[in-house]
């Protein structure tokens, strides 16, 4: 039979033109991508990725693809940035209250809501998977449903999480907190509890909304709660000396601002058929859901615990002092950087999960070997940045001359982590949108815990390599997570895994009989 060819790229609203429907559903679906200007008139065939030999039809698709794929990451990233600051805002404002508000307030913004938090988006992060690759089926009334289901599981999660906040001041004294801080953080730990169940609800919405690469509005909702978030902030802590009591309500209310929001905005009809109303189908086949929504989890909080270790690990060191001051800049500076990197990720996964959705494998490759190659050289830059300025920016974040010549002396390491961390999150990305988290949430195990860890602990005590010595560690496991990671990349089977996305579809309630067709034939 002779074989049906596909364009090689495509967004969301082309992936619907390839399928079978009719001239009403399609204008009906359309508008609801939200990606018309980026319209491709590719002619290269589906199963053609242009080989670098051929540099002008693979610069024209790669530009092409990048401009699919920023329009994703950049209001990813902006938004990303804005929710990060409404923890620094209020913390910075605590320091200005007193000296055990400000850790009072780390201590549960980074102990107690970081652990819920990492829960919360893990578990969300299965419908990255599960919308993605609905959207790009065509399935679009599914995505209300997924989302629902998720906001159950999300929210009895949340129930169950609850009662960390509630005895956090126990938990804070088992783990060595002094009296005082414990008993402060677990009065704050209690009064965010309703951060707790806007996490349930609005992760799934987030997941929802990119699958549709409606990330314009993420952002504006965003920016609109931190410049709200920065004002009352100040006027409840400082102007009218309401304190930490105030910060946490300031706090409180700008994450359920940011929910009702994207409710107020999914409501009004702006997602067409991707939202049709509540139904009893988001109680059906949650077990399947729920295993997803762990595997996510796991997957995504090994991965940050695994830098929380590194933390952890330096405070036992001789010269702790130094040692933690100096890596609280490499953190704080890896952050900022990951941020970018974390708004590829969410860019990359929909891309993956929208082509292989609508049954077009080498178009999902492709978008990942553009992302690979946008990621690194934004990290070569990045890096060269670092050590061109290694003399002057360690002066930034502090005046203690030991700690600048160590930040300075081994700017050329977080160069090479920072590296690293804009690759690696590519190929989660990938692993996402693809639903291997179960997969990698294994690979994590042995490459972070059964081997970085081991390793950065031999080098950093017994070697008495100190905090370069656990850092070092901490680089080879990331390095060999993400050689695993492209292995299983480069292995994959693009054909056989949009097959397995269209089996998921239909298992979960969705139908996807013209793409799998066309992929057959």
């Amino acid at each position: 039979m002779e074989e049906k060819k596909q364009p090689l790229l495509s967004t969301g609203g082309e992936d619907l033109q390839n399928n079978d429907h009719s001239a009403d559903q399609l204008e009906t679906l359309l508008p609801t991508t939200n990606t018309s200007s980026l319209t491709s008139s590719s002619t290269l065939d589906a199963d053609d990725i242009p080989p670098i030999g051929r540099v002008r039809d693979f610069y024209r698709e790669f530009c092409t693809e990048s401009k699919k794929l920023w329009y994703l990451a950049g209001p990813a990233i902006f938004t990303s940035i804005c929710q990060y600051s409404l923890g620094a805002v209020t913390q910075v404002f605590a320091g200005q209250v007193d000296t055990l508000s400000l850790a009072a307030f780390s201590v549960e913004n980074s102990v107690i809501a970081g652990f819920s938090f990492g829960i919360m988006v893990g578990m969300g992060s299965a419908l990255e998977t599960l919308c993605g690759q609905a959207f790009g089926a065509g399935q679009l009334d599914m995505l209300g449903i997924y989302m629902q289901r998720s906001w159950v599981i999300l929210n009895s999660t949340a129930l169950i999480l609850s009662f960390i906040y509630i005895f956090a001041e126990p938990l804070l004294k088992l783990i060595g907190q002094t009296t005082e801080i414990s008993e402060a953080a677990g009065v704050v730990a209690i009064w965010m509890i309703p951060q707790l169940f806007a996490y349930a609800i609005y992760f799934p919405i987030s997941k929802f909304l990119q699958a549709q690469s409606k990330m314009a509005a993420m952002a504006w909702i965003a920016a609109a709660a931190l410049v709200l978030h920065t004002f009352f902030s100040w006027l409840l802590m400082l102007k009218l000396g309401w304190g930490l009591a105030g910060g946490a309500l300031v706090l409180n209310a700008s994450w359920w601002f940011i929910v009702v929001a994207q409710l107020v905005y999914i409501f009004s009809g702006t997602c067409g058929r991707a939202w049709s109303g509540f139904s009893w189908k988001a109680f059906q086949n949650l077990w399947g859901f729920v295993r997803l929504s762990i595997e996510s989890a796991v997957m995504l909080c090994l991965e940050t615990w695994y830098f929380m270790a590194l933390i952890l690990f330096a405070g036992y060191l001789k010269n702790a002092v130094v040692s933690v001051a100096a890596l609280s800049i490499f953190m704080n500076i890896l952050g900022w950087t990951i941020m970018v990197a974390l708004g590829i990720n969410a860019a990359i996964s929909v891309r993956v999960s929208n082509e292989l959705g609508a049954a077009h494998p080498q178009a999902a490759k492709f978008s990942l070997v553009v992302a690979v190659i946008t990621a690194f050289i934004f990290g070569v830059v990045m890096s060269l940045i670092l050590i061109i300025t290694r003399n002057e920016y360690p002066s930034l974040f502090s005046n203690d001359t030991e700690v600048k010549v160590f930040v300075r002396q081994f700017t050329p390491i977080l160069a090479l982590c920072i590296f690293i961390d804009n690759v690696q999150p590519v190929l989660s990305g990938v692993a996402i949108g693809a639903g291997w988290q179960a997969s990698v949430a294994y690979v994590n195990i042995a490459c972070y815990y059964l081997f970085g860890i081991p390793l950065g602990l031999l080098m950093g005590f017994k070697l008495n390599m100190g905090i370069i010595g656990i850092w070092w560690g901490m680089i080879c496991g990331t390095l060999v997570q993400t050689f695993v990671l492209f292995l299983m990349v480069y292995k994959t089977n693009w054909n056989k895994e949009a097959s397995v996305a269209g089996d998921r579809i239909r298992k979960w309630g969705g139908h996807t009989d013209s793409q799998q067709d066309d992929l057959e034939r």
